[in-house]
């Protein structure tokens, strides 16, 4: 495996072979890491994710560069950001340290000006954030929180938010995620076995409803109340 060594040449498959091992290594690293620390950038988040990046492009690169010394203080780095997390759930001095405390920009539709120099945040970018969440005037606003993840959680004062059923005692019926059977015209029978169907009732039903086949369906669902929605190829 001399595509793991400095050299002054690289063959075409060790370059391959390279790219390779590094892209699987990267892999490995980012489920060790954890979904936190690709949706969510916090300090350590992103000084992590910053280093091994840079580290792991070198000797993708340049071909006088080995891969082990890549590899090596990459295993380093994501032990060193395992144990660092570690010590956030343990101590909380160090979650401090490291995760900045959340920091109030708006409060009873009133703007915190030394709240946005703290967040070093300015105007247009607190507007432009609550015109995301459909807020067009502050004065709406109960309360708006700077998270240490870079995100401005929102939350309207009572009269603002939108009527919901529970406003009037409704009774709804419970959350029912419809089973996706059918995906670019081929059959999901994992999904479909878990609706007590079976492929001849959605090809008899696909006949009946929609005058058509599998192959020209683009998407396909169905709910526990056996309510087919199809999606054909348009």
């Amino acid at each position: 495996m001399n595509f793991f060594q400095s050299q002054e040449t690289l063959t075409t498959i060790e370059w391959v072979l390279r790219a390779v091992v590094a892209f699987v290594f990267l892999i490995i690293v980012a489920k060790a890491l954890g979904q936190r620390a690709i949706s969510q950038l916090r300090l350590l988040d992103f000084v992590i994710a910053l280093v091994i990046g840079n580290i792991i492009a070198h000797p993708l690169s340049d071909e006088n560069l080995g891969l082990k010394g890549s590899v090596t203080t990459t295993t380093v780095l994501v032990t060193l950001y395992l144990g660092g997390i570690f010590l956030i759930l343990k101590w909380p001095w160090f979650r401090r340290l490291v995760t900045p405390p959340p920091i109030d920009l708006v409060r009873d539709g009133e703007i915190i000006y030394k709240g946005l120099k703290k967040a070093r945040i300015s105007i247009d970018v607190l507007l432009e954030e609550l015109r995301e969440e459909k807020v067009e005037d502050v004065k709406k606003v109960a309360l708006a929180i700077w998270e240490a993840d870079g995100k401005i959680s929102v939350f309207l004062n009572p009269q603002y938010n939108p009527i919901t059923p529970a406003n009037y005692q409704m009774v709804t019926e419970p959350f029912d995620l419809p089973k996706l059977i059918i995906k670019e015209g081929k059959l999901e029978s994992k999904e479909l076995k878990q609706t007590n169907k079976d492929e001849e009732w959605v090809v008899s039903n696909l006949k009946i409803q929609y005058q058509t086949d599998i192959t020209n369906v683009l998407l396909a669902t169905i709910d526990k109340k056996e309510n087919l929605k199809v999606f054909l190829y348009k």
